[in-house]
């Protein structure tokens, strides 16, 4: 069997990332699901901007089932998490981006401060 080297390396390093870095990847793939629905909005293509806010949606549940409620934080990422799902809703429901600047730039300072937790308990 035929293997794409490429395929194997991304597979291979997704398996040997820690949690911190899997949840940081995570962040950067809702970052850039966003940043793509914002130049589907742009470019007024419907499609496009649905698969890509329901995929942000979709992301957005994946992070909310990996909270452990036995931490206060976890209640607080909730809402968070809560009102990202709120806001890409209303903008797929209506065909505004108008919030998902505001969204995005909320969750680059989420994947920073995680980032650097992470960067403080490897050390």
């Amino acid at each position: 069997m035929t293997t794409n080297p490429y395929q194997a390396y991304k597979q291979q390093s997704v398996m040997t990332m820690t949690p911190g870095q899997m949840l940081i990847a995570v962040f950067d793939e809702l970052i850039k699901q966003l940043s793509l629905a914002q130049l589907a909005f742009e470019n007024s293509d419907i499609a496009e901007i649905n698969r890509t806010l329901q995929k942000s949606q979709h992301i957005i549940s994946e992070l909310k089932a990996s909270l452990n409620f036995d931490y206060e934080i976890s209640n607080n990422l909730n809402d968070i998490y809560n009102f990202f799902n709120r806001v890409i809703i209303n903008a797929n429901i209506k065909k505004d981006s108008s919030e998902i600047a505001e969204v995005i730039g909320m969750i680059q300072e989420l994947r920073d401060a995680f980032s650097e937790a992470n960067k403080l308990t490897r050390s």
